[in-house]
């Protein structure tokens, strides 16, 4: 049983789906999920996903589904690797939150970076994916897939320090003395810009789904923090996870070379900087210290809808355990980067 008005949805679903066979049960929750809920409508033959806001008070900015699905609209046209979107609904009324539909796509989910199981050169072949694929996403023209007023080109990072700096605030829990000083640290620190792109946000392996056979990608999914930006914010958080430790998430610290497969860093900047016609990537301390202070401001986030009763997954009480770690770490990289 789901927590939605299923008889409201179903009515919703024949009237804006009609060329499709729709129901609305069964109904399975994915598991997952700290920000949007996720849904699988398993419709006879034709099983679609259903994303939505939480239900409840949310931060004004947060949990955009709307232009989560005007991105993947926008991007499936294209050929890049986006799940078919055929429905929006942006009426809170019919379920208790906006939601939209989009296609189930099949294959497989990696939660563990290291890829437990696989042979080296299948490890390799996953993160060269991974790798080709973000480079060919920073390779869409915003403007010729009509996004070009997706977000603002310019100033992404003092942007963003703004906007997490917002964000925490908003949600405060804890007394994190790292933060503090990182919020005074960042926005007297940001990086000149010299590219703009389209920027997913939280490009990271779980966030993708791979052939069943093979490494091709054939969706890149939870969009939610997508829009216009630098896109060395998606190659440097993405490269988080070579200085994460191996913890069953993302993490491969330690753990690349041949024996493994996995490539190491250099390896992955020097493919990405190939792709991308860049010369090399700037020192990545200050990228590291930002891309921890964010998830920082998203933890928060979880932590305060934890507390209020709002949160919208089982795992959220051992995500904010991890708080008070991200500060710390963030500002160890601050410190490496000159603070």
């Amino acid at each position: 049983m789901s927590d939605l008005d299923e008889a409201r949805l179903e009515e919703w679903l024949r009237a804006n789906l009609a060329p499709l066979s729709i129901s609305a049960t069964p109904m399975t929750k994915f598991p997952g999920g700290q920000s949007n809920p996720t849904y699988l409508l398993e419709n006879a033959g034709k099983p679609l996903v259903l994303r939505r806001k939480p239900f409840g008070p949310i931060l004004s900015s947060a949990h955009a589904v709307e232009r989560e699905y005007r991105l993947i609209a926008a991007l499936h046209p294209t050929g890049f690797p986006v799940p078919r979107p055929y429905a929006l609904c942006e009426d809170a009324e019919v379920i208790g939150a906006p939601f939209y539909v989009m296609e189930m796509v099949q294959g497989r989910t990696f939660w563990d970076g290291t890829l437990p199981g696989m042979a080296p050169a299948e490890r390799t072949g996953v993160y060269h994916a991974i790798v080709d694929t973000l480079a060919a996403l920073h390779a869409v023209d915003p403007d010729t897939v009509g996004l070009g007023n997706y977000g603002k080109p310019g100033n992404y990072f003092a942007r963003q320090v703004e906007r997490w700096t917002r964000q925490y605030q908003a949600s405060r829990t804890d007394d994190l003395p790292e933060v503090e000083r990182l919020i005074e640290w960042l926005p007297r620190t940001v990086p000149a810009q010299t590219r703009t792109s389209i920027v997913h946000g939280d490009f990271r392996i779980d966030n993708l789904i791979f052939a069943e056979n093979g490494p091709e990608i054939r969706a890149v999914l939870d969009w939610e923090l997508s829009t216009l930006g630098d896109p060395l914010a998606d190659f440097s958080y993405f490269l988080m996870s070579w200085v994460t430790e191996p913890e069953g998430r993302s993490g491969v610290k330690g753990l690349t070379g041949p024996e493994t497969g996995i490539p190491a860093m250099e390896a992955v900047v020097e493919r990405y900087c190939a792709a991308t016609g860049r010369d090399g990537v700037p020192d990545l301390n200050w990228y590291f210290a930002y891309n921890l202070f964010r998830l920082t401001g998203i933890v928060q986030g979880i932590k305060k809808r934890m507390l209020d009763g709002n949160a919208s997954s089982a795992q959220a009480a051992a995500t904010v355990e991890r708080l008070p770690g991200l500060a710390k770490a963030a500002w160890e990289f601050a410190e490496r980067a000159g603070a």
